[in-house]
């Protein structure tokens, strides 16, 4: 049997997915990963190969779950165990719900909800004869502040945190552990494509907007997400199960932008 443990990371080519893979294997993991650019997943791949690490690759549409579960298989058979699930592959439309179209609205739900239950699922089926596992589904604090413009993503957001709570309860008598992370605005790929209707990248005024909410002042890095979640898949979160974890710099909490608060307390709120 494999001595090392075992991560499955879902949309792993790049971004918060390829940091996170990688910070697993520093952490001494061998990987499964999945996504569908599979040019992207052999660069991490290499990556973490230089470091003795097993990798799987498996190149396909997470929304076809027959190859989905096949993955499962393949980690199972191949790596011999499965210790942990990153739940972090997400798809959206950016658009208000006039305009959603039922078919965008049915892949969202699918890659960001639908998928992530039944890898937890099967990924669990294998985890409980262990008694052991950690299940970290990536969600948004989008789940709890609306924008008006991605309707079926933060619908998919909500579902999941609360997903989260019922595969905790079901499980958690196995010893599997189930968490959500709540992300704020992380320097990612998916940070960048917000476009009006006439084709203007807006994406710099909503960064200005989002970096103005944020006490930290600044976008989360992959790289310390990617730290914050092989922590909570560590024994040093052993105790910690059926939560929302906000990872947001803050933003969630406080209710006005610094700018306005610089206009009142100019000596006390810098305004950058």
């Amino acid at each position: 049997m494999n001595s090392r443990p075992v991560v499955i990371v879902t949309g792993a080519a790049q971004g918060l997915g390829a940091a996170t893979a990688l910070e697993f294997a520093n952490r001494g993991y061998d990987c499964l990963l999945i996504d569908r650019n599979a040019t992207a997943l052999q660069t991490i791949t290499a990556e973490i190969e230089t470091l003795g690490r097993r990798t799987i690759q498996c190149v396909g549409d997470l929304a076809d779950l027959q190859f989905t579960r096949s993955a499962v298989s393949r980690c199972k058979q191949e790596l011999g165990r499965i210790d942990v699930l990153v739940n972090n592959a997400a798809w959206r439309k950016i658009g208000t719900m006039r305009a959603m179209q039922v078919d965008e609205w049915d892949q969202t739900l699918r890659v960001c909800l639908t998928v992530p239950a039944f890898l937890a699922k099967w990924c669990a089926a294998e985890m409980e004869p262990a008694q052991r596992g950690v299940i970290l589904n990536i969600s948004s604090i989008q789940s709890k502040l609306a924008s008006g413009i991605s309707p079926a993503y933060i619908a998919a957001k909500g579902g999941l945190d609360s997903l989260t709570y019922e595969l905790a309860t079901l499980y958690g008598p196995a010893g599997v552990r189930v968490l959500s992370l709540n992300l704020g605005a992380i320097d990612t790929e998916m940070s960048a494509d917000y476009v009006s209707e006439d084709g203007e990248n807006v994406s710099d005024a909503l960064r200005q907007f989002a970096e103005g909410m944020i006490p930290l002042r600044r976008f989360g890095r992959a790289d310390e997400i990617a730290r914050s979640i092989a922590m909570l898949a560590s024994d040093d979160a052993s105790y910690m199960t059926g939560a929302c974890l906000e990872i947001d710099g803050g933003w969630t909490h406080q209710s006005s932008p610094y700018r306005l608060k610089n206009k009142q307390f100019p000596k006390e709120f810098p305004e950058s």
